[in-house]
């Protein structure tokens, strides 16, 4: 079985900004191509878990969540980083009824691991909202990692392992993972 490095997208990988799906808009967190490299080449599949409401809202199409995506996956790809996958939610349920796949449900990530056959307490989610978290614990991913880089966040009643500052501390702060790397 493999280990999996889950991140969610907005606040961890780029800048949150409201209903993103303009390349001109995106920008990289500090230190993420860096960080993803680490736990690449400690065998960590990497694997991108969004909530895209903005599809369900209107605010932009498949299409345009499309070509956002492949334009980052390249950009990855041109430092010697695969993404194994970015698996999204499309859906809102004031929009489009309830699914099993939106974060704090933990569906995209049942999806990684049927795929790619992975060993959920051998694993890493990092995300910038409770709603991250809960999927992870929902999941049973060993560790919780919530980020201080998106959205604004109550740290006195998360339920993350640890909070951090961005992505960039991660490989850092690995010595406080419950996995010891």
């Amino acid at each position: 079985m493999k280990k999996a490095l889950f991140l969610d997208r907005d606040g961890v990988i780029n800048a949150e900004k409201n209903y993103l799906y303009k390349i001109a808009d995106f920008e990289f967190i500090e230190g993420v191509f860096s960080t993803c490299k680490h736990f690449q080449d400690k065998g960590y599949l990497l694997i991108i878990i969004t909530n895209q409401a903005g599809i369900a809202r209107g605010k932009y199409t498949e299409k345009d969540f499309d070509c956002l995506n492949t334009w980052m996956l390249k950009q990855f790809s041109d430092k010697g980083i695969l993404i194994s996958k970015v698996y999204y939610c499309p859906h809102h349920p004031e929009f489009t009824g309830t699914c099993h796949c939106r974060k704090p449900n933990p569906g995209m990530i049942f999806q990684a691991q049927k795929e790619f056959n992975l060993d959920l307490s051998n694993s890493i989610l990092v995300g910038d909202k409770e709603s991250d978290i809960q999927a992870g614990l929902n999941a049973k991913v060993a560790d919780n990692i919530l980020v201080r880089s998106g959205h604004p966040i109550d740290e006195t009643t998360s339920s993350a392992s640890f909070v951090i500052d961005s992505i960039s501390n991660l490989s850092e702060s690995s010595s406080t993972l419950r996995l010891g790397l």
